[in-house]
């Protein structure tokens, strides 16, 4: 087993949100709580939640290569994803970029040394008003970042 008896108990409670014929409805929550306590998903992870959903394993793979949110390859242990899209790189979004790039000395798609960071583009996420906005392991929205914003964030983030 790869995943622990604790992913899989909230597995459980994900499939038990659908008929038993319908089982595969689970599979982006599974997704994600594989990546949560992995920090990316596996083609021998994908395997392991396709046997226990009870779907082809090419069905699983298929909606963990279609979304961009789950990690296909390790990631930093903090995986910080820049909205590129063009209202909020006309906002500050190309500037918070750059300036992550600068201060962690990766590109994106890129890994810190450390294994600390990695640095994504990534898609519009639904806060243009608050841009620039970034997105710390999928979870924690940080709008309006400065540059000095961001400095705090990397410094909290390091800790």
């Amino acid at each position: 087993m790869l995943l622990s008896e604790q992913c899989y108990k909230k597995i459980d409670r994900e499939l038990a949100k659908y008929p038993d014929d319908q089982r595969q409805s689970a599979v982006m929550a599974a997704l994600a709580h594989a990546q949560v306590e992995l920090g990316w998903v596996s083609p021998e992870v994908m395997q392991e939640l396709a046997d226990y959903i009870r779907m082809p394993a090419i069905a699983v793979q298929e909606v963990a290569t279609f979304y961009n949110m789950y990690n296909l390859k390790p990631v930093g242990k903090h995986k910080i994803t820049v909205c590129t899209n063009l209202p909020c790189a006309l906002s500050g979004g190309v500037r918070a970029g750059e300036h992550l790039k600068d201060k962690l000395g990766i590109d994106y798609r890129g890994t810190t040394e450390d294994g600390e960071f990695t640095l994504i583009e990534g898609e519009c996420m639904g806060a243009c008003g608050d841009a620039p906005v970034l997105l710390v392991n999928n979870h924690r929205m940080c709008s309006k970042m400065s540059n000095e914003k961001i400095d705090a964030l990397v410094e909290e983030l390091k800790k």
